[in-house]
């Protein structure tokens, strides 16, 4: 969830720390700090809340020191408070820590530590890194002292380490959680992605599990936990994962909203074979043999990406003659799945570093499965222990509600489908048929952007009421989920999605004339049901805006509001349908004044269970 950034270079450091920090936290934001070498002591600042707070802070110190660590923080032990912020130092004053994870058995090291006399002043599990380092640095050997103390550690975590006595070295450890090195010129860089690094370098190093780092300005080594030197290879950044910038919008939400015909197009691009009518995944080429002969496939994910694999699951059915379940990552391993050597399972994620998807993975490889991801961070977690995947290509996304992903993530679904359903029963005629479709959705989306004074309009008018109803059928369904999901996340308003099935079955109670209902209503196979819900929704007084591919006559007869979009296949309807509802989250979240980008006690990425 935290975001660590540390520079080792020629330039004042304190300056570079805090931009490092600004485009790392959106993974934070309840309380940021930094520390760089005083004049004979640590010099460590930190406060609560947003890190424009600790640039305040920062403003009149004169500090010349080149070398420092830095941390935003999303709250996991102790309140988001100034004295729990990061960094952590160790009661000398000269080791100081930053830390993204969680240290599960801190507990029963803070009680030894306590015994031998050291004293904590935080409620948080990092403090004791700090103390516990100090422990083994009596020898005056820093290294050794930090990977004395890792070992020590149960849990996840993402370490950077600054010592007075080393005031232009930084060791960093990985366990878990991300960790990058970037390499400049003249200059070492930490961060926990890739976002971070854009401004300063595209020459970066990914960290292994256990692996741990030591950096100076014009040098750096990379160790494994047995002391043993490695080599690692140096990747360069695409400009798309470099570019972080509002670009003019108001919030980064509303920027990714209006970037999805762009990175629509960049899910499918090189990814059609029109002649053939089936999709060309070089991602899963090495596995493709496998994959045709798949009876089974497990899709796991959280937030979002549940409710994308959730759609995904449709596709897939509607397409192969694969059995597929979709999975709550965070449930996975609490439950007897029955998987083998010919099942596969797929992570979908945005960051590759969600850290229930990837012990759900790793709790798949354990039983034999071949394990998939659909990620959007190269170079992410799950990127690299999977054995096949596809990257979304959709550049980096800020805003803590994920949108443009979620569409991404369904068009590589849709791909990925029609891969395997072409190895099956789909002829070529079904195939190209979709094809033709996907490749209208950018233009459709764009129609669909053009109407968000349309969009905002209705928001405005119903921004006052704090309940929602979300309501779909067979692939829309999942819509309706996403759509209350994005409600929630940034405007706090209370909402709920369900099947329209299962209104009858309790949520009906729910409805009067403060209850608004938002029906996804296209013109399928499930129009005429839909109706019928909608009716018995305005017998109770219940107001309905309504997203359609068709405005007629039954649709004006019981809604107040209508959204038209453009008609597509029923399949890849959905992408269209979610649009205008990311939109309606959005304005109604800023007309009652919700900060967007950063919604309280959420961070873009859960990298703690």
């Amino acid at each position: 969830m935290c975001g660590i950034f540390c520079y080792c270079g020629k330039k004042k450091a304190i300056p570079i720390l805090l931009e490092g920090l600004k485009r790392l936290e959106y993974r934070g934001y309840d309380s940021a700090g930094l520390a760089v070498k005083g004049r004979g002591r640590m010099l460590v600042v930190k406060t609560s809340g947003r890190v424009v707070n600790l640039e305040k802070k920062c403003i009149n110190i004169n500090n010349r020191a080149t070398t420092g660590i830095a941390h935003t923080r999303w709250a996991t032990h102790g309140k988001p408070t100034e004295l729990n912020a990061h960094p952590h130092v160790d009661c000398t004053g000269k080791i100081a820590v930053i830390h993204n994870g969680i240290i599960e058995n801190f507990s029963a090291i803070k009680k030894e530590l306590i015994a031998e006399g050291h004293q904590f002043h935080s409620q948080t599990d990092t403090e004791v890194i700090a103390h516990l380092i100090e422990k083994y640095y009596a020898q005056r050997d820093f290294e050794t002292a930090v990977l004395k103390a890792v070992k020590l550690l149960n849990g996840t975590f993402g370490i950077a380490v600054l010592n007075l006595d080393f005031p232009d070295k930084i060791v960093v450890v990985k366990r878990g959680s991300p960790v990058l090195l970037g390499i400049g010129d003249g200059e070492m860089f930490v961060a926990s992605d890739s976002n971070a690094l854009g401004p300063f370098t595209n020459k970066m190093i990914l960290l292994n599990d256990n692996e741990i780092a030591v950096i100076q300005r014009d040098q750096y080594y990379i160790k494994n936990l047995e002391n043993e030197l490695l080599k690692k290879e140096i990747e360069t950044l695409e400009k798309e994962e470099m570019a972080v910038s509002r670009q003019g919008f108001e919030h980064f939400m509303l920027k990714e909203i209006f970037e999805q015909p762009q990175t629509i197009k960049n899910a499918f691009r090189g990814r059609i074979l029109k002649g053939e009518g089936v999709s060309k995944l070089g991602g899963l080429e090495p596995v493709i043999d496998r994959l045709i002969s798949l009876r089974k496939l497990i899709i796991v994910s959280c937030g979002t990406s549940y409710n994308a694999g959730l759609l995904g699951r449709y596709i897939l059915e509607s397409l192969t003659k694969v059995e597929v379940q979709t999975e709550v990552a965070s449930e996975f391993r609490y439950r007897r799945i029955q998987l083998g050597k010919g099942d596969v399972v797929l992570a979908l994620s945005q960051s590759g570093e969600t850290a229930d998807t990837i012990a759900a993975l790793k709790e798949a490889r354990r039983k034999g499965a071949l394990i998939l991801g659909v990620v959007n961070m190269v170079g992410s977690s799950i990127a690299q222990m999977t054995d096949a995947g596809i990257y979304n290509h959709a550049g980096p996304e800020i805003g803590v509600a994920s949108t443009k992903i979620y569409t991404s993530q369904l068009v590589i679904m849709t791909l990925i489908a029609l891969l395997l359903g072409r190895n099956q029963s789909v002829s070529f005629m079904e195939g190209e048929e979709i094809l033709n479709a996907i490749q209208q959705i950018p233009q459709q989306v764009k129609n669909i952007l053009d109407q968000s004074a349309r969009v905002e309009a209705i928001a405005r008018k119903y921004a006052r009421y704090k309940n929602f109803l979300y309501i779909g059928r067979l692939y829309n369904y999942p819509t309706a989920l996403e759509a209350a999901l994005k409600l929630k996340e940034i405007s706090y308003i209370h909402a709920e999605g369900y099947a329209a099935g299962e209104m009858k079955h309790g949520p009906i109670s729910l409805i009067d004339e403060n209850f608004p209902t938002v029906s996804i209503a296209p013109t399928d196979a499930t129009f005429d049901k839909m109706i019928s819900n909608m009716q018995e929704i305005k017998a109770r007084n219940g107001k309905i805006i309504t997203v359609t591919d068709e405005q007629n006559s039954k649709i004006e007869e019981v809604s107040d509001e209508i959204i038209v979009v453009p008609k597509s296949l029923p399949i890849l309807q959905p992408i269209l349908n979610i649009i205008p509802l990311q939109l309606f989250a959005y304005y109604l979240a800023r007309e009652n004044g919700c900060n967007i980008d950063k919604p309280r006690n959420l961070a873009k990425s859960v990298t703690v269970e």
